[in-house]
């Protein structure tokens, strides 16, 4: 087997991250920025985690669901009917189509940041790089948690603003 073939048998794990609230200007550019940074990495050999909630996580799940074969596994912190309800109807209109593989409820006491930390520690455990899309930079937030948990374990991470 040659060092190509072998990259192209390898199926790559990747999480996606991301703000809840995504600026209004900024929403008009979400489908640039997942043609430029999404989809070079959604490849039919691609395994995706996105989280069950709105903003990024349920965009990036629709973008991916439209316009790639990847693989696609929701995971969310209690239960997706927990989850907004624009959230919740993505899942469910995506887990009726076929497009997803899985959908993972990991069923925390309550929502909170301890449970959305603990969904993305999950889903950066099963991969192997990370794509965040966070609002500013304060290190606080749920997107940085995970990007810099992500880079404590040596993994690879992709950052892009929105």
């Amino acid at each position: 087997m040659t060092l190509t073939e072998e990259k192209g048998s390898v199926a790559r794990y990747v999480t996606i991250t991301g703000t809840r609230s995504i600026p209004a200007e900024a929403e008009a550019e979400l489908p640039g920025l997942f043609d430029a940074y999404l989809q070079p990495f959604a490849t039919p050999d691609a395994h995706f985690y996105l989280g069950g909630a709105i903003g990024i996580d349920t965009t990036a799940l629709d973008w991916l669901a439209d316009r790639s074969q990847a693989s696609l596994t929701v995971v969310v912190p209690c239960t997706v009917t927990d989850q907004p309800a624009g959230a919740v109807a993505s899942i469910r209109r995506w887990e009726q189509a076929g497009r997803l593989a899985r959908v993972v409820e990991l069923r925390a006491d309550r929502l909170g940041t301890d449970a959305y930390h603990a969904r993305n520690r999950w889903m950066v455990d099963r991969s192997g790089f990370v794509i965040g899309f966070p609002r500013g930079t304060d290190q606080t937030r749920g997107t940085w948690y995970t990007v810099n948990y992500a880079a404590d374990q040596g993994k690879p991470r992709l950052v892009v603003p929105v």
